[in-house]
């Protein structure tokens, strides 16, 4: 029965847009003999008419690579990542979630997630509901057309993919937190629930025209959408579902079952990153080659960093922790890719390295909470590093002689607007984050049973075995 109420209300949220756009429509007849007049009078002039954008292929070529790349990023990047780290009772239960995540959150993105992030309507109209969403304008990508370009002159249904693709791994994210303890059923609900409520207003603060942009916010692929978004998250359901059971009272780490899926995922995500972040300029130019410069940099650091540390503290280098301080360093550059040099990168990767190494190794332990494949400590304390670093070392060199610049060279401003966004953004995460848990949990439950969670969610929630009994 619960099932079922998960599909009724699965399907209410795709037809309410719908109808909603409907109201939108409306006007459009009417409209054509508004602009009538006007028209005929451009006509009439003899004055140069501007000439009409057209289709930069380079760019489009770009767009199209990048966002493959960053669908590599989900599947099969991110289930080979957290896949390994997870014992092999539940491998195929995380592999499951991120594979669902890609179609559900696919569906609801051009069902009405674009349009809610990128519509115009209600801004335009100063309807009430615009401080969270644009509109409903363009729900099943209405009134795009093959011909209907965006920034860079690359086609709009394009750039609808791309962000879609941040849709998808930005909630995939939070996986992390609650491995190999949540009900699958549940998972999926929270998971579309927290897409809806929680991310799809972010973006549009940040990437469409809301209050974080207006207030002159930089994150250039995510930090605050992607990272921080999810980061938050991740602690405050680890929280409200409590530690595994084994999980040691001390806090110990449980042992990964397959690391070389972690190196194969690290891998995957490291690629994919490029167009994660390189690809968020839209085109295929100067600033596209440094955000890739700056990425790969960052990340380096983070890496050896994370390694020399561990093999200082611990005595060994582990592939776990090289992998680890990778992801950091990638999590910590993306919102600054777009507007550091390779100073700011240099500095990000050693800051991520460290500060999340910490949190990782010694914060979690020491408070004793599960966050089972650090996606706090890595995510949501890297990209909050990253996004505050962002407004001291971002550089006129990189966003031009009108654009934004850090502290580090004279406007002590910028920082002050990552600071406050930032903030925002973690209170908006948490509450919100909460509220859904508490509602999913009413509803169908999050917890899988202390029997379920000793068995293993791969046979619990999907029947199935990643190995054969004879291996």
């Amino acid at each position: 029965m619960k099932i079922k109420y998960i599909i009724m209300l699965f399907a209410i949220l795709l037809m309410v847009p719908i109808a909603m756009s409907a109201q939108d429509s409306i006007p459009a007849t009417d409209s054509i003999a508004a602009v009538a007049e006007p028209v005929q009078a451009v006509v009439a002039e003899t004055e140069p008419v501007e000439e009409v954008a057209t289709l930069d292929s380079g760019n489009t070529a770009w767009i199209l690579t990048a966002t493959i790349l960053v669908l590599l990023m989900t599947i099969p990047g991110l289930a080979f990542f957290y896949g390994g780290l997870v014992r092999r009772k539940n491998v195929l239960s995380i592999m499951m979630q991120c594979l669902v995540l890609t179609g559900v959150i696919t569906i609801v993105w051009v069902a009405f997630g674009y349009s809610m992030v990128f519509g115009t309507s209600f801004m335009e109209s100063g309807h009430p509901l615009a401080f969270i969403m644009g509109g409903f304008d363009k729900v099943f990508l209405y009134g795009i057309t093959l011909d209907t370009l965006t920034a860079g002159n690359i086609p709009e249904l394009l750039f609808a993919m791309f962000q879609c693709m941040f849709a998808v791994i930005t909630p995939a994210l939070i996986i992390g937190a609650f491995a190999e303890r949540i009900k699958f059923s549940g998972f999926l609900l929270f998971s579309v629930l927290w897409a809806i409520l929680v991310y799809n207003p972010m973006a549009h603060w940040v990437w469409g025209g809301g209050w974080m942009a207006q207030m002159g916010a930089i994150d250039f692929a995510g930090g605050t959408v992607v990272h921080i978004n999810a980061g938050v998250s991740a602690l405050v359901m680890a929280l409200l579902l409590g530690r595994r059971k084994g999980y040691r009272t001390t806090g110990h780490p449980i042992t990964p079952h397959n690391v070389p899926f972690v190196v194969l995922g690290t891998a995957m995500l490291w690629l994919g990153w490029f167009g994660f972040n390189a690809g968020s300029g839209l085109a295929a130019d100067g600033l596209a080659a440094n955000a890739l410069l700056v990425t790969h940099l960052a990340t380096a650091v983070a890496a050896v960093v994370w390694m020399t540390l561990e093999w200082f503290i611990n005595k060994k280098p582990t592939v776990v922790g090289f992998c680890t301080g990778a992801v950091a360093g990638l999590v910590a550059i993306t919102p600054a890719a777009g507007s550091v040099d390779v100073l700011g990168s240099l500095v990000i990767g050693l800051a991520s390295g460290v500060i999340c190494f910490i949190m990782v190794a010694y914060v979690k332990t020491k408070l004793k909470y599960d966050d089972a494949l650090d996606a706090f400590g890595v995510h949501g304390v890297g990209g909050f590093v990253g996004a505050i670093l962002t407004g001291v070392f971002a550089t006129q060199f990189i966003t031009g002689t009108e654009g934004a610049q850090g502290a580090l060279y004279g406007d002590v401003h910028q920082l002050w607007v990552q600071l406050v966004c930032n903030v925002a953004a973690i209170a908006y995460s948490a509450v919100m984050t909460f509220i859904l848990f508490k509602i999913v949990d009413k509803i169908v439950g999050l917890r899988v049973t202390k029997e379920e969670e000793a068995i293993g969610l791969d046979i619990t929630q999907h029947g199935e075995m990643a190995y054969s009994e004879d291996e």
